[in-house]
């Protein structure tokens, strides 16, 4: 088995991932067949959650990178508190 040297697709892999799954609940392989579905079932699974988890570490670090609006009362809420006192 050659290995491609194109940059992974996740979108591919999950709809191959599904593929397996369907085929394999199907019931209409063989063993064999089945163990190889399955391996290549596990291989795909880890690279999508391998890709999920960097997509996750990207996202906090532009959340970390990013200033988060604080709520500032209004001027008329700042003047009825200090009147409350």
């Amino acid at each position: 088995m050659s290995r491609k040297n194109t940059k992974f697709n996740f979108e591919e892999a999950l709809s191959s991932l599904e593929t397996l799954v369907e085929a394999m609940e199907a019931g209409d392989l063989s063993l064999e067949e089945s163990l190889k579905a399955f391996e290549q079932g596990i291989k795909l699974t880890r690279e999508c959650q391998q890709m999920l988890d960097q997509a996750e570490q990207k996202v906090q670090v532009l959340l970390a990178n990013t200033e988060v609006p604080q709520a500032v009362p209004f001027a008329d809420e700042e003047d009825s508190e200090d009147h409350e006192s």
